[in-house]
């Protein structure tokens, strides 16, 4: 998997290469999906339902790890648990991570799957962060693991100075994966990573008058 799909990719931090042997990928796809836990595609998440929440490829959980640069010291919000493996990840290289579910059933599925690797600098809430999180925190990283027409700017004024955030942008057939960082003086610039495609994120906010 590394060699075919995750180098070609132009991932090429050893640390993030290193920690794809350290997290057990098959430990964290559904049972009836073991046997692709590898595979260059998508996994469903929710069996019967071919809308639903899916996976990440591997490629794309190791270039978004890649561009997040996550530090020891990174406070990391994550939108959209799943199935619990991009956190795992996140929590292996940051202080603490909050993965944030809407749909109680698949937080209980990564919820399993996390105790079961043992991490345990990782909180997870069942809840809607779609457009922001309540608390007043602050985070050196944001993860959006679905697409959104428009990233919420209650979500940007969430970054520390120095802090990132990946989203995916726009609608089928070609969205744009981005790293939105903040500067010390409060501006937010963002940057294109590379193209992909990836399902919605549940209740994301949407412009006035926008269509899918």
């Amino acid at each position: 998997m590394v060699e075919q799909q995750i180098r070609p990719w132009d991932v090429l931090d050893q640390d993030v290469l290193d920690l794809l042997y350290v997290v057990p990928r098959e430990a964290f796809v559904p049972p009836a999906c073991r046997a692709l836990a590898f595979v260059d595609m998508e996994l469903p998440l929710e069996p019967g339902d071919a809308a639903g929440e899916r996976m990440w490829a591997p490629k794309m959980e190791a270039r978004v790890l890649q561009e997040l640069a996550v530090r020891k010291s990174d406070r990391v919000l994550e939108v959209g648990t799943g199935s619990g493996y991009l956190t795992a990840l996140l929590a292996h290289r940051a202080a603490q991570v909050v993965s944030v579910e809407c749909k109680p059933a698949l937080a209980a599925f990564g919820r399993a799957n996390l105790e079961r690797h043992g991490v345990e600098n990782v909180t997870l809430e069942i809840g809607d962060a779609a457009r922001d999180w309540p608390g007043g925190a602050t985070w050196d990283v944001i993860v959006l693991t679905g697409s959104v027409p428009v990233v919420p700017q209650a979500l940007l004024a969430r970054l520390a100075p120095g802090g990132r955030l990946f989203a995916v942008l726009g609608a089928p057939p070609i969205m744009t994966a981005r790293l939105w960082v903040a500067a010390d003086q409060g501006a937010v610039h963002d940057s294109p990573l590379f193209d992909t495609l990836i399902a919605p994120l549940a209740n994301c906010e949407r412009p006035s008058g926008f269509r899918f």
